[in-house]
């Protein structure tokens, strides 16, 4: 059954390979792309329940045993990101259908996003710090092909500031790899763990902590390490955006919850406290970023960076209680802000711009398309009984049995301006007078309106469904609180 472990990175893999020698039948690659991330769904949920009815499970590569070989570990926390990023990416996928364009298409845009996936689930089930260097690497080489496929004027400018950013990053990434084993022998991050805790982390495992935090908050883009986010983001097709946003900074974030809680958390007062104040920082940029702009893209681009510093706010409390709504959250926050993305993608074809104030009256041809736009807004808000409301719940919960007042009051108070951001949208886009007329719009949604309402069926099973999905997520919390647990999963201690 442990078997099960390697199917997430190895289905996307060969399906990218294969998708290579297809490279001038589009449709058949369409085919070939979705029966794939079905299966990969459907093996991700099978994972899932595996986990929670047995535990954690183990893959060692080649049968060397950890911390020896190379280990993949799927825990509650990783089972259950890898299920939700390949339901966001079928997802995403089928909106490209339509929209993505077939000179795109042409140029190897199908197995592109089938070696991101392999990339991004493969950084959620590794067990070794290098190798999850080594699927960052797999996911942002796609990114850097997804960014500027097109090769229109704002992706190459954009795509240089990404690709320098991250080529930064990545180089830090290895600096801080080194110095880590260079101290403590190992790269496997249960034996890690052990070592650390046997030390009691002396002050240059801090000073190595917060460099890993430096190359995750570049990934995830925390403040100050978010510059490069709204322009990089905006710059590619709406498909590729909703994938970078609901995903690539996902993965940053999923990343500084793994070190944190597994590899670093001995000297609290001072790296779990860092965390909580850039987490603040971080949603007091988001919001003021959404509430700024007029272009429908960037409000749902800073938006991102506002969910980010309310999942990090959770991971700075350090208890079980806050841990569990993080993990709610950051599943939530991939499920709609990729159905936003889509939404205001839509709106951008309609109207041939994604400047608001050019927009207007949508509704009146397009109810359906404006009534999902307001679910999901109320949804990013956290109103119950959608799925935000849970999450922050017990991340504000969690705040407060940690004395944590401020931030927690802070997380309320993002709620409200979130909410003032996306009902903005709604509000100009979709009230008031109509200006184009039906012959006047620039494209069609036709095919764009089920994937969009596939992901936003989720987020309402999962706020409706909370009290039966919530062992789920009280067991990932369980895992990252008591890092023995894990340990001795991968160990066999």
């Amino acid at each position: 059954m442990n078997n099960l472990v390697i199917l997430p990175v190895l289905i996307p893999l060969l399906t990218g390979i294969i998708l290579i020698f297809f490279s001038k039948k589009i449709s058949l690659q369409k085919w070939i792309s979705t029966i794939s991330l079905i299966t990969t769904v459907v093996i991700a949920a099978i994972l899932v329940q595996t986990v929670f009815t047995n535990g954690i499970q183990t893959l060692q590569l080649g049968g060397w045993q950890a911390p020896f070989g190379i280990v993949l570990v799927a825990d509650m926390l990783s089972s259950i990101l890898v299920l939700t990023a390949s339901f966001v990416s079928l997802g995403c996928l089928i909106y490209a259908f339509r929209s993505i364009g077939i000179e795109r298409e042409k140029f190897y845009f199908y197995p592109v996003v089938q070696f991101l996936m392999v990339g991004v689930l493969g950084a959620f089930l590794t067990g070794d710090i290098f190798n999850l260097f080594v699927f960052f690497e797999v996911m942002l080489m796609s990114s850097y092909v997804l960014i500027v496929l097109g090769g229109t004027k704002i992706q190459l400018r954009e795509s240089i500031k990404y690709i320098l950013v991250n080529v930064v990053s990545s180089a830090l990434f290895v600096i801080a790899v080194a110095y880590l084993y260079s101290v403590t022998g190992t790269l496997n991050m249960a034996d890690l763990s052990v070592r650390i805790s046997e030390s009691g982390q002396p002050g240059i495992l801090t000073v190595i902590a917060v460099l890993f935090l430096v190359v995750f908050g570049l990934k995830g883009a925390i403040f100050p390490l978010f510059f490069w986010l709204p322009g990089s983001y905006q710059a590619p097709p709406t498909p590729v955006t909703a994938l970078f946003g609901a995903l690539l900074t996902k993965v940053g974030v999923y990343s500084i919850m793994r070190v944190f809680t597994l590899i670093f958390y001995h000297d609290t007062a001072f790296t779990h406290q860092l965390i909580g104040v850039l987490a603040g920082l971080t949603i007091i940029i988001g919001v003021i970023g959404a509430i700024a702009y007029w272009d429908v893209k960037k409000i749902i681009i800073y938006n991102i960076m506002t969910a980010v510093g309310v999942i990090l706010f959770g991971v700075a409390t350090l208890s079980t209680t806050s841990l569990a709504g993080s993990i709610f959250y950051i599943v939530h926050d991939m499920i709609v802000k990729g159905a936003l993305f889509l939404l205001v993608g839509a709106m951008a074809i309609i109207a041939g711009t994604s400047n608001l104030k050019k927009m207007g009256g949508l509704i009146k041809y397009h109810p359906v398309l404006g009534w999902m736009f307001f679910i999901a807004c109320i949804a990013l808000a956290g109103i119950p009984p959608l799925s935000g409301f849970i999450g922050k719940l017990l991340i504000v919960k969690g705040g407060f049995e940690a004395e944590h007042y401020i931030l927690s009051g802070l997380v309320l108070l993002s709620s409200l301006l979130v909410l003032y951001s996306v009902i903005k949208i709604f509000m100009h886009g979709f009230w008031g007078e109509t200006k184009l007329s039906k012959e006047e719009e620039k494209g069609s949604t036709k095919g764009l309106l089920f994937p969009i309402g596939l992901l936003l069926s989720l987020s309402i099973v999962l706020g409706v469904g909370a009290e039966w999905f919530y062992p789920y997520f009280y067991k990932a919390a369980e895992t990252l609180m008591d890092p023995s647990i894990y340990i001795q999963a991968v160990l066999k201690e």
